[in-house]
């Protein structure tokens, strides 16, 4: 068992594993050092649908007023569009989004704004709504529309302030528990259940972990005149936190914990980061008082097989300014335990993500400023902690800034589109060999296959689905037998110029001279220029496709048309079968009977007009 092999080494490797805030190493307090549990908050999404306004009340009633409506929740702020009705009564129908956290101890400020001029505006009128009395839905049922009325304080001519009825606010505001609240990126996701409980999909396992120790560490900061490093792990699966205690000046913690979670969904993984603890007491020798990340590690769980323990050693791998940086190595101990086969493979048919997103759809644009405000809340609720989780390490964990440009990242995703589709390209190898008659035999064996399957199309399909579990029975000794980890390679960190990673680490917005930006807008043109021709290219050929039948060319369409009927006539009276055999030894015959030049469906398809005369 895992925790009986884990459990016989505790003891003797770190017999205090368990440190108090009290406690102390070499005379020096050294606070944040025992392991700790946290569960982050429920997160919901908070949505205000803005109707209209009623008898708004402006100072200036000689001018056409230009309102909009402000929403703010905790230190967040959104604000919806100027109406389109320009008049004392606006309408909007605008939804604004919020991520609220549970308890829902803040309220919803709304105001009414008038925009006066650039840089003066005034407040109309403002309400507040407490989320604990706002109504919850699973389901994308509408909400019923309330009023709500605006004050506004004024001051008198003693200065004191006097608040009034201003007008009228028509809303409609909801938490949607329907929703899974995204705080990770979707490819390295650990949860994907909705916000409420009630949707939940029952339990398919059992997931423990083993942190057991790391080697090879280098360096973090230096204290008393030497480098050392203090190193904590903490992992992330679903809503649950853990932090291992901080292993103090050593470039070879164990730690030697075992956590556990449930699983819910096969197709999640769980991360697992390891930093170096800079807010001891008595370290004010440190380079900075930010946790340094040393590494991460994500396992996805889909990867392993059930009711196997998997002991391997993790490179620990940076990213750096001045490029990639393997920090050392790190022992783990994982093993997923199966409780249903049955709901374990039921999932593999079922949506990824909840119905309410399916049914209400979020943009693009919504996900990622929601991601950004449950980012932010889970950093600040975490950060309260005790011990505090900082905001680094959390940003750190669930891959804030995953989006922001990198040359290098476009990179390695044109190299992996390019290896994705590398089966097809060797299968058009094998066939080009085939039809220039590189090995007569196979030329010959392909013939006689192919007149089988014309000849009897019943076939075809059996064969196929066959020749799928052939390959796949002859794949199965070239299986992973672990669980795949951070690859170099793949993320071309080797292979590209330092002022890639300087221009990925810069800020937004930018911190460099003119200079650095002109050359990199230059270099950005370039790139940018022969992405623009090959998306260029492919709309093309789609119009060209497209004015076959649309007599953009009467010549074009009319022959068009004429093959299409004499190829209606010559289809019903020849069977699809002689047809079939001749199209495929056509394509098949010897090189000596071909030509060099394009065929004739070619040049007829690339004169074919498309809308590129008319870009400017």
């Amino acid at each position: 068992m895992l925790a009986i092999w884990m459990g016989t080494q505790a003891d003797e490797v770190f017999p205090d594993a368990w440190h108090s805030d009290a406690a102390s190493v070499n005379g020096e307090s050294i606070a944040n050092t025992r392991s700790k549990v946290y569960i982050s908050p429920r997160l919901w999404y908070l949505r205000i649908n803005i109707i209209q306004a009623q008898d708004l009340v402006p100072t200036n009633n000689k001018r056409i007023p230009q309102v909009y409506v402000k929403a703010m929740l905790g230190n967040m702020a959104l604000r919806s569009r100027f109406s389109p009705d320009k008049s004392l009564n606006p309408t909007w129908n605008e939804d604004l989004m919020f991520v609220a956290a549970e308890p829902f101890d803040d309220s919803l400020m709304l105001s009414v704004v008038d925009k006066l001029s650039d840089n003066k505006e005034e407040v109309l009128g403002s309400c507040s709504i407490h989320l604990s009395k706002v109504e919850k839905r699973l389901m994308p049922i509408p909400i019923e529309a309330n009023w709500y009325n605006l004050e506004q304080s004024v001051q008198d001519n003693r200065n004191n302030k006097e608040v009034r009825f201003a007008s009228r606010l028509h809303l409609r505001v909801c938490l949607d528990g329907g929703y899974h609240v995204l705080d990770e990126s979707i490819y390295y996701s650990s949860d994907f259940r909705a916000t409420s409980k009630f949707l939940w999909p029952p339990a398919i396992g059992v997931l423990e972990l083993g942190i057991l120790n790391a080697s090879g560490l280098l360096p973090m900061k230096s204290k008393n005149g030497r480098g050392t490093t203090d190193a904590y792990c903490v992992a992330k699966y679903g809503p649950k936190w853990i932090r291992t205690r901080t292993i103090v000046n050593s470039f070879a913690p164990k730690w030697n914990e075992q956590y556990t979670w449930d699983v819910y969904d096969p197709y999640t993984v769980i991360t697992i980061g390891v930093f170096d603890n800079c807010h001891l007491q008595g370290g004010s020798n440190a380079v900075d008082s930010q946790d340094r990340r040393i590494g991460k590690v994500r396992i996805r769980l889909s990867t392993l097989n059930a009711d196997r323990i998997y002991t391997l050693s993790y490179p620990l791998i940076v990213l750096e300014p001045n490029g990639v940086k393997k920090t050392g190595e790190i022992q783990l101990s994982v093993r997923f335990t199966c409780s249903s086969t049955w709901n374990l493979l039921q999932s593999y048919t079922q949506p990824l993500f909840p119905q309410m997103h399916y049914l209400l759809p979020l943009s693009v644009y919504q996900i990622e400023s929601l991601r950004h405000q449950a980012t932010h809340t889970l950093s600040s609720r975490l950060r309260r902690a005790e011990p505090p989780l900082q905001s680094e390490v959390v940003e750190y964990m669930l891959d804030v800034g995953s989006n922001e440009w990198s040359l290098r990242r476009g990179r390695a995703n044109l190299e992996r589109l390019l290896a994705a589709f590398n089966l097809l390209v060797e299968a058009w190898k094998w066939f080009d060999q085939i039809r220039k008659w590189k090995n007569p035999i196979s030329t010959m064996a392909v013939h006689f296959l192919y007149s089988m399957l014309i000849l009897f199309p019943d076939m075809i399909l059996p064969l196929v689905f066959l020749m799928c579990v052939v390959h796949g029975a002859s794949q199965y000794r070239k299986r992973p037998r672990h669980p795949p980890h951070m690859d170099t390679k793949l993320s071309l960190v080797q292979s590209v110029q330092s002022d890639d990673f300087d221009e990925e680490f810069d800020t937004f917005p930018t911190s460099k001279n003119v200079k650095v930006l002109k050359k990199r807008y230059d270099r950005l043109r370039s790139i940018a220029g022969r992405m623009m021709t090959i998306i260029g290219d492919l709309a093309t050929q789609a119009e060209r496709l497209n004015s076959m039948l649309s007599w953009r060319d009467p010549r074009a369409t009319s022959l068009f048309m004429a093959f299409c009927l004499i190829a209606c006539i010559a289809f019903y009276l020849v069977p699809w079968r002689l047809f079939a055999l001749g199209f495929g030894f056509f394509g098949m015959r010897h090189p000596r009977f071909r030509i060099s030049i394009p065929s004739m469906p070619q040049n007829f398809f690339k004169r074919l007009p498309a809308r590129t005369d008319s870009m400017i």
